[in-house]
């Protein structure tokens, strides 16, 4: 989807944060945000992901936080303080409160020009969703 659809320009794909199962998943939000102001978003992104554990059970811990932020070769020092800044914490709380405006009830969740898509789907439907977007924007 990358190639066929990002890099001709066809689909941009944005990330937005919807912390819905409490505590843990704000912190696991506010860390990945502190790594994105390293840019190291999606490295940190992916080590939530391989390392999580059941809802709120203490596998966003901080301290588990700032270990994967070591391990993601991250400053610490300034891992910490962003984590911990007003302006990483609104910008989740503002996605997280535009995601319940639209009524949005978990993920993954997936807004192509205007279609929501629930859940995961097979490269198929996206593909279907996005080339109808497609025909759309040019007048077809």
């Amino acid at each position: 989807m990358i190639s066929k659809y990002v890099e001709s320009g066809t689909l941009r794909i944005e990330w937005r944060d919807f912390p819905y199962q409490g505590q843990e998943s704000v912190n696991a939000a506010l860390a990945a945000r502190a790594a994105q102001e390293q840019g190291k978003f999606w490295e940190y992104h992916d080590l939530l992901y391989d390392n999580q554990s059941s809802g709120n059970s203490g596998g966003y811990s901080d301290e588990n936080l700032r270990v994967l932020a070591e391990e993601a070769g991250l400053d610490i020092e300034q891992f910490e303080e962003d984590f911990k800044s007003d302006r990483v914490a609104a910008a989740v709380n503002a996605d997280f409160a535009e995601a319940q405006e639209r009524g949005l009830a978990g993920t993954p969740t997936f807004i192509i020009n205007g279609q929501t898509l629930v859940g995961f789907q097979t490269l198929e439907v996206f593909e279907d969703v996005i080339e109808e977007a497609e025909k759309e924007a040019s007048g077809g």
